[in-house]
């Protein structure tokens, strides 16, 4: 006796639930992962440490690097010193509002940050810092 067989075609379905899972653990990954990082523009470098520092606004700045060895860099990028003033001045003229930090190492020449001090100041650039570490509290 043959006996037909009715077979219901199955049609394919996607789980919506665990695709939610995933997308909500990929959100609070990256909010994570943002939050933790610090947006530093410069080499890493030993920073000088100082009482009497105080936490700056959280406003765009260019970062000037002097690295223990006396290179010079601008928002990571090595430059000479002429090409960095030169650099410096470009971007003056395109913002008037220029934020400059340096960022030097303690063991760098003290020559060379007072000379990035002078230039920015000729240029007329006053919202000028210095990057520092605070000193542990007794």
């Amino acid at each position: 006796m043959n006996i037909p067989r009715f077979r219901e075609k199955r049609r394919a379905r996607i789980e919506i639930v665990p695709l939610i899972d995933i997308i909500f653990f990929l959100l609070a990954t990256f909010v994570m992962v943002s939050l933790s990082m610090v947006k530093h523009q410069g080499i890493p470098v030993v920073v000088p440490r100082a009482s009497t520092g105080q936490a700056q606004e959280n406003k765009e700045h260019t970062m000037v690097t002097i690295s223990e060895t006396g290179q010079m860099y601008l928002n990571k990028v090595e430059l000479s010193q002429e090409d960095l003033f030169a650099q410096i001045r470009i971007l003056k003229e395109a913002n008037p509002e220029l934020r400059i930090l340096i960022n030097g190492d303690e063991n760098a020449r003290l020559g060379l940050a007072i000379g990035v001090l002078d230039e920015t100041r000729k240029l007329g650039i006053t919202k000028v810092a210095f990057a520092t570490t605070p000193l542990p509290k007794r």
